[in-house]
């Protein structure tokens, strides 16, 4: 008598990663589509042999939808959206492995790998002068207002300009990075009149201005690794005739007369004359032609 008998494969093994923690770090200028863990490094096996079903989340919040997988058999982990660093800067991925697909009423064994990735700064940004205000919250765009200075005409000044909002001052705002600044005059600096500090930014004056002609400068700041990550502010510098003295009203007291019932903007006359509208005048020996 010939038996013959057939072994059943159950389903009695747990799918096994060859590691089942990866850590990788990654630069946050990383292209879309650039593999983050090879598929050789995640694909598990299974002593019963069945076929591997894959599924990757984040434990992190706001960080779905940054990394992805080839597909439901394919476990490769790809880049599926630009990083911004502001926004976060590391993440932690499971990757499930099964037996069975997802949906499936049948037993299922489940493996788990995790992969901690964290994301480096990149020299992405150009400096920003300071101070600036930004446009959205996560700090990507900050938006500087132009300088200004003044000067006395066919006066020499040895100090550096005081300038508004503020001394002329720029920042690298990949902070991590945070390059040094250099600064120069690029533009609106008629006869070289002025001159910037390369290290500093001070604004001082080569020689004095002899026309009341305003001057409007372009002054660049440049990272020192990399020219290429500049920036340009605008600084003003108006030349005014120096003021030695504080203007001054002709009288002390002003006396004026209003009638009832005049509506909004009429005038006001003279106390003792109501036929002449009361003037109000002030005088500055510094333009005593005005």
């Amino acid at each position: 008598l010939q038996i013959l008998v057939t072994i059943l494969n159950e389903n009695d093994n747990s799918p096994v990663f060859p590691q089942p923690n990866i850590t990788r770090q990654i630069p946050e200028d990383t292209e879309v589509d650039t593999v983050i863990v090879a598929r050789e490094e995640v694909t598990a096996t299974d002593a019963d042999l069945d076929t591997i079903y894959y599924e990757l989340t984040t434990t992190v919040q706001n960080t779905d939808g940054y990394f992805a997988i080839r597909g439901v058999n394919n476990p490769e982990i790809y880049l599926q959206t630009a990083l911004d660093y502001d926004k976060f800067n590391s993440t932690t991925l499971l990757l499930y492995a099964r037996d069975r697909p997802v949906t499936s009423s049948e037993p299922t064994n489940t493996a788990t790998a995790t992969i901690t990735i964290t994301i480096k700064q990149s020299d992405t940004r150009a400096p920003w002068f300071l101070p600036c205000t930004q446009l959205h919250n996560d700090g990507s765009v900050c938006i500087s207002s132009p300088y200004s200075g003044r000067v006395n005409i066919s006066e020499m000044s040895t100090d550096p300009l005081l300038l508004e909002p503020g001394p002329i001052y720029a920042v690298d705002p990949d902070y991590t990075i945070s390059d040094r600044i250099m600064y120069r005059i690029v533009g609106g600096n008629t006869n070289e009149v002025f001159s910037v500090d390369a290290d500093t930014g001070n604004l001082t004056m080569n020689k004095i201005v002899t026309s009341p002609d305003s001057f409007l400068l372009q002054v660049m700041a440049t990272q020192v690794s990399n020219v290429r990550k500049y920036s340009v502010a605008t600084v003003e510098i108006k030349v005014i005739t120096k003021s030695n003295f504080p203007p001054y009203f002709e009288k002390g007291v002003y006396n004026g007369t209003v009638f009832v019932g005049l509506p909004q903007r009429s005038f006001v006359y003279q106390a003792g004359d109501p036929s002449t509208p009361l003037v109000i005048t002030a005088m500055d020996q510094d333009f005593p032609d005005v």
